[in-house]
């Protein structure tokens, strides 16, 4: 949920502003405080939390910087809270732009003997760690934790980065009692600011702060905007969701345009055909859409065996994915023109995905490109063209009245299947020649896995048979993703052996591992215990000896944010298990038959004994996607169900 909000408030004057909190002290509140007030199951509590954040002239480069102050103050509660006590600030670099963390300090306050007892930390906990060539990582680590101690730290950050100011979460992975943020916008800036989340404010206000910054010469006003939100839960994450951003709670910033001191105005809101017209001029996208010309010679050797344009298609898309080497940077920008990705054979996504389209434009197909949001990077603004929100790039191919989008970046990927990462909403497709548009992002097959275990129960007690798995669509892909991490085929298997530590695995073969076009097939005999010999006139089997779900992926009381699997999903199950002779069935699972609302889903289980056949079949469908917060609770129980039923054996007992 958003709610937008406007910076064109009337200025009221108060009495008292807002201001941080004292640092360095802890209070006797503080250390009483009782996490059942907010949470019971609480590990740690933010007791207080203030940022404040404004514009000024950095005098080194002459550049408007953003100075962000942050300052907080945790109560942990158990050693599972100790994790908080671990401080990373993430920050943003590249060859021209850095952001600089400054002044950090941190204490832990404990409470001993009937006084607060200071452990400040040592400079030497702080280090900084490059973790990628666009993200430096500040680390610091608090000292003396124990259970109950109040941790306290503060820093600032100075950015460059002046077109998102700076985001606020009030919500993290533990409550709070107090967040507050101060965000001083100069009267030259106009921004759009919207809060997210489930979460409204408790309390917000405006005010005008006085010559807050000075540019020239000339002193410049400032709207004080203060936003508070009180008693915030803690946003748990679960599986099945796109990026936490989404859904916290929080205040966004977005420039939308500038007032110049001539008078002049430089907006910054654009409209899509003002976007379009910048992509398609742009050296490192559409320029680079257009370079047919590296692929002319190459190109009609690729196709020359291709009868249409599906399989030239192909062609030049498996082509590209075996000659690129994804170096795992996304981007929606080439970092090298194309003539030298081909010749170094490694890129990042938009030099590779910005390869393939021209390489198809050079065969005559209708290539176009997709801009998105991967699904941790978040949802994109609709609203208006906000062209940070992107930071990936596919292709498109139009043949006849199919549509197809390709990422050749992953060698696994059958054409026409984009990774799970990209299926997020929707792209703005852009066309050299015409206007941009909207695409939805969906995944273009379903997982699907098909299990077949043939067996026969011996005189030992053991069940010795053929388990032949297929897997199609999403499912094939990441099978495929887990055997290749292995040197070996033989290698996945000795991995797999360790795994099923009560089931004895040989003969393995699979089939198409390389081909991604056709299903992987897994077949291997199998053999495991179905009881130990003690009594062979009677004992249990269990029916879900493959794939049984042990654990519910929903536990949350209740979801403020939708369940998005990504790719509706499909899992069967046949076991056929011929018996020593004929025996009687005892105890059973119930058969069941139950299904989701609106056709979201259904789950199918039959067990039968016929003479000396012993069978189950089951199934497992979700025919959606994406389910809306409001279908979590049947979700939940629908897995809850499934699982109370598989906790059940069959018993067996001999013919008297």
């Amino acid at each position: 949920m958003k709610y937008l909000l406007s910076l064109c408030f009337v200025f009221i004057a108060f009495n008292s502003f807002s201001q941080d909190f004292n640092y360095g002290s802890a209070t006797h509140n503080d250390n009483d405080f009782d996490r059942k007030t907010i949470d019971s199951n609480a590990n740690a509590v933010v007791l207080k939390e203030f940022g404040t954040a404004r514009l000024q002239l950095d005098e080194a480069t002459g550049r408007l910087v953003i100075l962000f102050e942050y300052h907080v103050k945790i109560k942990i509660f158990n050693k599972e809270g100790f994790k908080h006590a671990d401080v990373v600030i993430p920050t943003y670099k590249d060859d021209n732009i850095q952001e600089y963390v400054q002044d950090v300090n941190a204490v832990t306050h404990n409470y001993i003997n009937e006084n607060f007892v200071q452990t400040v930390m040592d400079r030497k906990a702080l280090f900084t760690e490059n973790r990628s060539k666009y993200q430096s990582l500040t680390k610091f680590t608090l000292p003396n934790i124990k259970e109950g101690s109040i941790i306290e730290y503060k820093y600032r950050i100075q950015s460059p980065l002046i077109f998102n100011f700076r985001s606020w979460y009030f919500q993290s992975d533990i409550p709070k009692l107090h967040s507050e943020y101060l965000a001083y916008i100069p009267a030259n800036f106009n921004y759009n600011v919207s809060l997210r989340g489930f979460y409204k404010l408790t309390d917000q206000k405006a005010e005008v702060s006085r010559e807050c910054l000075r540019l020239s010469g000339q002193a410049l006003d400032c709207s004080k905007m203060t936003y508070i939100m009180k008693n915030v839960p803690a946003f748990i994450e679960e599986d099945y969701m796109t990026a936490a951003s989404n859904f916290m709670s929080a205040m966004h910033f977005e420039l939308a345009e500038e007032h110049m001191l001539n008078g002049s105005k430089k907006s910054y809101t654009k409209t899509w055909k003002d976007v379009d017209f910048d992509l398609v001029g742009d050296k490192k996208l559409g320029s680079q859409m257009k370079r047919k010309d590296v692929f002319k010679e190459i190109v009609p050797d690729l196709i020359k065996e291709s009868p249409d344009d599906l399989s030239k298609a192909k062609a030049i898309y498996n082509y590209i994915k075996k000659q690129i080497k994804w170096n795992n940077y996304y981007g929606k920008y080439s970092e090298e023109n194309i003539k030298n990705v081909i010749d170094s054979r490694s890129g990042n996504v938009a030099d590779i995905n910005l390869s393939l389209i021209a390489a198809l434009s050079a065969a005559n197909l209708d290539a176009e490109a997709v801009i998105l949001s991967t699904r941790e990077n978040g949802l994109v603004n609709k609203l208006y063209p906000v062209i940070t929100d992107f930071n990936y790039v596919v292709a498109k191919v139009n043949i006849g009245e199919k549509s197809y989008l390709l990422d050749a970046t992953e060698p696994l990927l059958p054409f026409g299947l984009l990774p799970l990462r990209c299926i997020n909403d929707q792209g703005r497709v852009i066309n050299l020649k015409k206007p941009s548009y909207w695409i939805d992002l969906k995944a273009d097959q379903k997982s699907t896995t098909s299990f077949v275990l043939n067996g026969k129960l011996n005189a030992e007690g053991k069940i010795i048979g053929n388990l032949s798995t297929t897997y199609f669509g999403y499912a094939a892909f990441n099978k495929r993703r887990e055997i290749k991490k292995f040197n070996s085929v033989d290698e996945y298997f000795e991995k797999v052996d360790e795994r099923l530590n009560k089931t004895k695995i040989s003969n393995h073969k699979i089939s198409a591992v390389d081909s991604v076009e056709k299903p992987l097939v897994e077949v291997f005999d199998v053999e495991f215990s179905a009881h130990d010999g003690t009594s062979k006139s009677q004992f249990y089997i269990s029916p879900f000896i493959v794939s049984r779900i042990a654990k519910n992926p929903f536990n949350l009381n209740d979801r403020t944010y939708p369940i998005d699997m990504g790719a509706a999903s499909d899992e069967r199950i046949v076991i056929n298990i011929e018996l020593p002779e004929k025996l009687n069935l005892q105890e059973k699972p119930k058969d069941m038959a139950i299904g989701l609302p609106n056709n979201g889903g259904r789950y199918l289980l039959q067990t039968n004994l016929t003479d000396t056949q012993f069978s189950v079949n089951q199934m497992l469908q979700l025919n959606k996607a994406i389910y809306g917060a409001e279908e979590y609770l049947y979700l939940k129980e629908f897995y809850s169900k499934i699982i109370q039923n598989q906790k059940t054996d069959v018993l067996l007992k001999a013919s008297n």
